[in-house]
This record gives structure tokens, C-alpha cells and sequence, in this order.
């Protein structure tokens, strides 16, 4: 027998099992679970409501459970993990991704996951406390105002067009006109502009005889500088 046949039998022999008691296994997996289930709510309650997903936030509690079970299985056998990393390379996760602060619930559930897994629960309640405080308090920072667009249709005639710009000008010194569509003598404005006085606007625009409707909406898109 050579070497390295020497070796690799008294390394599989040394690590091939490592005896996990059921009550750390099911205390583990208790923690995973209510912690999972603490990412339930606030993604729930933080999340946009507009892309909000049910399916999607309970996956990440179920996640959590997947995660702290693989992690078992491998301190339990080397041999195992390594045939577990092989059988999980094969693995492709093709859903998109609509909203940003997704990825941040989603590598969070998988981490609860791995250190409640690994025996470490209060660096799992650690680090869900810290990210909690660290979302509520950055989303409360104002970072700049969203700007809102301008729907206005109207008679498609130059003073129209000269006085709608004189008083979109008046009540924003930035403005952005996105499009403009002329169909049949009548004309359909897109604007895009930050405004104060949003109601004052509409209504000094709809005063016009010229103009048939306004519109003024908002969204909470990203904020450009």
C-alpha cells in the first residue's frame, strides 16, 4: 500500500462521519425556522407592495430550512459533501429578478440558513437585527425628489404650444418633454418635470380653452440627479 492510498484511508476514516445529535439538528432547524419566518414579515411589510410576492416570500422561509439542512449534512460527512457540492453544481435558478431589494431578502434567508446550519444562531439574530435597522433607516433617507410626468391633450396650434411651455416654465425650471404625438390636429404631450404646486399646474393648464385634459402623475421610480 502506497502513500497516498495511506493518507486518503485515514483522512475518510478521521472525517467521514461526525455524529450530530437529534436535538442540536431540530434546535437548529427550530432557529432557521423562526428566523425565516421573521424574513416572512419584513419583507412583507418593507417590501414595494406594487412587487410584492407571496410564492416568492414564503420560498425564502422555505429556503432558510433547505439551507440549514444541507449545511448539517455536510458537517456530518465529508464524503457526502462533497457529492452534494457536484449534485448542487448542476443546479440553475432562471427566475428573473424585478426588483432589486429581492437579492437582498434572498442572500439574506440563504445566510440565516448556512450560520444557524453551521451551530452559529446568534450571529444569525445578530445579523437580522442589523439588517433590519440598516433598511429601515436607509429607505427613510431622502435622497432627491422623483420627478412626475405631465399628460396634456390639446388643439395642436402655436400659441397653444407656447403657452403650455410658458406655464409648465413657471412652475418648473427643469422640465424634459418625453414625447409628443399629433394625430388629427390634436396634440398629446408627454412631460417629465419635478414640480411643487402640482395641483396649481393642472388646474392653469385645464383653464385653457385649447386644452381638452390634463393629467399629473407620480411613480416611484428611481431618482435621477
Amino acid at each position: 500500500m502506497s502513500f497516498s492510498d495511506i493518507f486518503k484511508k485515514s483522512f475518510l476514516e478521521g472525517y467521514s462521519t461526525i455524529e450530530l445529535g437529534t436535538k442540536g439538528i431540530i434546535v437548529a432547524l427550530c432557529f432557521s425556522l423562526v428566523l425565516g419566518i421573521y424574513i416572512f414579515f419584513c419583507y412583507r411589510l418593507l417590501t414595494r407592495r406594487t412587487f410584492y410576492s407571496k410564492n416568492f416570500n414564503i420560498s425564502l422561509v422555505c429556503m432558510s430550512l433547505i439551507t440549514t439542512a444541507i449545511i448539517l449534512t455536510i458537517q456530518s460527512s465529508v464524503v457526502v459533501s462533497l457529492g452534494m457540492v457536484g449534485a448542487l453544481s448542476i443546479v440553475r435558478f432562471r427566475t428573473a429578478i424585478k426588483e432589486p431589494m429581492d437579492l437582498v431578502f434572498l442572500y439574506w434567508s440563504i445566510s440565516v440558513g448556512i450560520i444557524c446550519g453551521a451551530g452559529l444562531s446568534e450571529i444569525a439574530i445578530i445579523l437580522s437585527v442589523v439588517v433590519t435597522l440598516a433598511v429601515l433607516i436607509l429607505s427613510r433617507i431622502p435622497l432627491g425628489r422623483a420627478p412626475m410626468i405631465l399628460v396634456i391633450n390639446s388643439d395642436n396650434d402655436k400659441e397653444t404650444n407656447k403657452a403650455i411651455r410658458q406655464i409648465v416654465r413657471k412652475y418648473s425650471r427643469f422640465y424634459t418633454e418625453k414625447s409628443r404625438n399629433i394625430s388629427g390636429g390634436q396634440l398629446n404631450l408627454v412631460i417629465e418635470l419635478a414640480v411643487n404646486k402640482g395641483d396649481e399646474l393642472a388646474g392653469e393648464l385645464s383653464s385653457m380653452r385649447s386644452v381638452h385634459s390634463v393629467s399629473l402623475l407620480s411613480h416611484d421610480g428611481e431618482v435621477t440627479f
